[in-house]
């Protein structure tokens, strides 16, 4: 193929995956002709959201689900140890978009937060002891604090330790080199850049009703533009459906065979909101609990403080809730038209499997606010019903599908990537990390899709992303140069730049 040849490209859905594949793909061949498509009429607006979107800055800093606990006691650390290594990644994008005066101010969407995990009970106090053990021997993880004496943990947050008896043991790690980001402001400035650019067009209210194969092999997309009340046709050489929930049904209508044995079940979710600044200004972290046993991954309960909308917020949850829509703006046939014989086995097979996430969910519908602040307590033991309300969240689809090793009708927890065989047709599927590991998600998208180009774009990718094919969990100095400068660049203090102290 002639790495030369000028392709067209369609993204699908302005969030923060096409908005990051669109944003490299410009400085990789700025002559390619991109159009992106939203159904709504900003950038953001679904999955990405600040108020959709369920984590900020996933760097296995304090997430407990990304250590799991082995038969023989052991913690597996290497989930945490690659997720870790993506967050860096992605911030070494962002800090060259700042570098080159594309992001004007990094505070916008990327501000320093302590990441805390934060266990009660001899069981999970005993875990999360193992777990610290387990990371503080690694260089990335190396600056993580552990304690179980009560005035420390008052230290770290007091609004958690204000009122809370003392009948259980408790425990938590810190570690003062998280962010909060806010990746809908990102994912708007990204966009923003996008729409200036002179191959590319970027259209809002406008939906994918339908994806072709055309007959000389490229695809053909309809689009209906709701401004013109319109229905429009497009080609492309390559598609990328990044449109969160909406992924699998549009994958559906692609007919690759990679779309089939593949479901969805979509679940919604809420949250406890307080904007009391005499209570925000007593939580300066991001805190991590364990998920009720019993329960999957998605019921990790968490106290964030985020920068949202010019002011600091708390957010405690996520609720889940189950309910056909596959976006928070969707239908409510979305799950029955998402149906098919490819599928219906599949999708059965995993109802029968997972009757504890069915029961948790119809729980999660039916909790009232009192049930829900009942919870809350378990982490601000003074919390007042007056000071909090529920505010809805984003959707999530879990991905279902057939494996090889495990049967059919597997949940898949994290992000999947489904490709068609000829490298023309990539859909994203599922969740957490998602966003905080969505440039390095989008170079493995690059790498499988474009291999013929890696060479040609190899010293761009490197002045982008400077550990491009290289590890930074194998090349600790690497990791302590890259971190001091994307932390420098992205307006991070000095003490969370000191991530590394080799």
């Amino acid at each position: 193929m002639d790495v030369k040849q000028k392709k067209d490209i369609i993204l699908i859905g302005a969030g923060i995956m096409s908005a990051t594949l669109g944003t490299l793909l410009n400085k990789l061949e700025p002559d390619w002709n991109i159009k992106l498509f939203e159904k709504l009429d900003q950038a953001g607006s679904e999955s990405s959201n600040e108020w959709n979107n369920a984590g900020t800055g996933h760097a296995a800093l304090c997430e407990l689900n990304y250590t799991v606990e082995l038969p023989d006691g052991s913690i597996d650390t290497s989930k945490a140890i690659e997720i870790f290594e993506h967050f860096q990644i992605s911030k070494q994008l962002w800090a060259y978009l700042v570098e080159v005066n594309e992001i004007r101010d990094p505070e916008s969407f990327i501000r320093p937060l302590p990441h805390i995990s934060f266990v009660y009970g001899e069981k999970h106090v005993d875990f999360l002891r193992k777990r610290f053990n387990a990371l503080s021997r690694l260089p990335m993880f190396e600056t993580m604090t552990y304690s179980e004496k009560r005035q420390q943990l008052a230290n770290w947050m007091p609004l958690m330790m204000e009122g809370r008896t003392a009948e259980n043991p408790i425990a938590a790690t810190k570690m003062d080199s998280g962010t909060d980001v806010n990746f809908g402001e990102l994912t708007r400035q990204l966009v923003a850049n996008l729409e200036k650019m002179e191959n590319i067009s970027v259209q809002f209210n406008s939906t994918v009703t339908d994806i072709k194969r055309a007959e000389n092999g490229s695809w053909e997309v309809s689009v209906r533009n709701f401004s013109q009340n319109t229905i429009e046709y497009h080609t492309a050489d390559f598609v990328f459906i990044g449109a969160g929930g909406g992924a699998i049904p549009l994958l559906q209508k692609t007919k690759i065979p990679e779309s089939r044995h593949i479901g969805g079940f979509p679940i919604s979710g809420e949250f406890l909101v307080c904007t009391n600044p005499d209570i925000v200004n007593q939580h300066e972290a991001k805190v991590y609990g364990k998920e009720p046993d019993g329960t999957p991954p998605m019921t990790v309960p968490h106290l964030d403080r985020r920068y949202i909308e010019g002011k600091s917020t708390l957010l405690f949850g996520p609720f889940a809730a189950i309910g056909p829509k596959f976006l928070k703006q969707g239908s409510n046939l979305d799950l029955f038209n998402s149906i098919n014989g490819s599928n219906i086995l599949t999708l059965l097979a995993a109802a029968t499997k997972n009757t504890s996430l069915i029961r948790y969910s119809i729980e999660e519908v039916l909790a009232t606010k009192a049930k829900r602040m009942e919870k809350l307590r378990t982490f601000v033991p003074e919390a007042k019903d007056e000071d909090w309300e529920l505010r809805v969240a984003g959707k999530r689809v879990q991905v279902i599908k057939d494996t090889k090793n495990l049967g059919r009708g597997i949940i898949q927890f994290g992000t999947e990537i489904v490709h068609s065989e000829d490298h023309s047709m990539v859909a994203l599927l599922g969740e957490s990390p998602g966003a905080s590991t969505s440039v390095a998600v989008m170079l493995d998208v690059l790498k499988y899709n474009f291999s013929q180009y890696l060479e040609v774009w190899q010293p761009k990718l490197k002045k982008m992303i400077p550990s491009f094919d290289e590890s930074l969990i194998e090349n600790v100095e690497l990791l302590k140069e890259i971190d001091r400068s994307t932390s420098e660049l992205l307006h991070l203090s000095k003490k969370e730049a000191d991530l590394v102290n080799v």
